[in-house]
């Protein structure tokens, strides 16, 4: 049984005051970093969040998979989940900022739109459970799981008890954010999905708290690189000690931020880079698709002509100069409907997730 945490006070234990610090002021920079960037950045890095949370559940894709679900195709299952995860984080974190508190109905809200079109949790999306769930063990019993949860009926008042702590001011936000998360995966209020909504719960956070405004950490990378401490570090916490999930919550969150900044210094180079690639002429199709694609990483030929303005044939010619330059590439393979992705920008997902691994790694 969870315990009630509404009213818990929580101090940051003293050997981990330096890297409490150290994440909050790597979290200030990044996101500095990010002030006045192209709304591009911020759907980037919620992109890089999702995937990562996704691969922790083993939902893993292709970054090309990712490219074609998010231009609507629906063959991969992990890829649709990919881009489910990205619209309930990003509308539950902007919630958050919006409104100043986290909801309730913003937690469902944010499970309806990552579940919704789930062949299983589907029916039950944006709802809690209504049964007993468990982990690990057989899908049949809890007999041998590794976590029972509490009974259903407890669930709606364990979760409004979390979300006070959860809209608190008067607790460091690192922590809050840490010990909030390790609640809600103990709660376990839905059938599935709770390990993505939980760690978008760590975004809500740090943007309702105002040490993010203009961007979303990818923290979730950081866990993924130590994906079996993390799971080690949440079962300490239920056994009531939540510093080694504290500790590398603060370490992934130095190394997303470190590495976020690097990233956003790479891709706002983007655009002039694929000018002076394309040698476009001001005024030609491809240099009004340059900004478009850098805005709209992937899209078909309707949403070029309704985002540029340019249509018919220049279209085809404006892509073609890009596909030359490396700087879109075609991603359906189709002879109709086909659907284009900047390349660059498709790269920089695994390459920053690269760099919060290998941070996680040295640290």
């Amino acid at each position: 049984m969870p315990p009630l945490i509404a009213d818990a006070d929580f101090t940051i234990p003293a050997e981990l005051t330096v890297a409490n610090e150290t994440a909050l002021l790597a979290l200030g920079a990044m996101d500095a970093e990010a002030a006045g960037q192209s709304a591009a950045m911020a759907r980037f890095l919620i992109r890089t969040e999702s995937v990562a949370s996704s691969k922790i559940e083993r939902v893993s894709a292709t970054v090309e998979d990712f490219a074609r679900a998010l231009a609507g195709n629906k063959s991969n299952s992990s890829a649709i989940s990919m881009v489910a995860a990205t619209d309930a984080l990003g509308r539950m974190v902007d919630a958050a900022g919006a409104s100043g508190g986290i909801a309730v109905k913003d937690v469902l809200r944010a499970h309806r739109d990552l579940m919704r079109d789930d062949l299983v949790e589907g029916p039950h999306a944006g709802r809690v459970r209504d049964s007993q769930n468990w982990i690990g063990g057989s899908d049949y019993s809890p007999l041998g799981a590794l976590y029972v949860p509490p009974p259903a009926d407890l669930v709606e008042e364990l979760l409004d008890d979390l979300l006070r702590f959860a809209n608190r001011d008067d607790l460091p936000t690192l922590a809050q954010a840490t010990l909030a998360h390790a609640q809600f995966e103990s709660i376990h209020p839905f059938g599935d999905g709770n390990g993505r909504i939980g760690r978008a719960l760590i975004g809500a956070i740090l943007r309702r708290r105002g040490v993010t405004r203009n961007t979303v950490v990818p923290v979730a990378s950081g866990l993924l690189a130590r994906r079996e401490d993390y799971f080690d570090a949440l079962s300490d916490y239920r056994e009531g000690e939540p510093t080694p999930l504290l500790a590398l919550i603060l370490r992934a969150s130095a190394a997303a931020a470190e590495a976020g900044r690097e990233s956003i210094g790479r891709i706002s180079a983007f655009p002039a880079e694929w000018a002076e690639r394309v040698d476009a002429r001001r005024g030609s199709a491809a240099a009004a698709l340059i900004p478009a694609f850098f805005d709209n990483p992937v899209m078909g030929v309707d949403a070029i002509e309704a985002v540029t303005g340019v249509a018919g044939q220049a279209v085809y010619s404006g892509l073609a100069r890009l596909e030359d330059a490396g700087i879109v590439q075609e991603i359906t393979g189709r002879k109709r409907d086909k659907v284009w992705a900047a390349s660059d920008l498709l790269g920089e997902l695994n390459v920053l997730d690269s760099g919060i691994a290998a941070r996680m790694r040295r640290r």
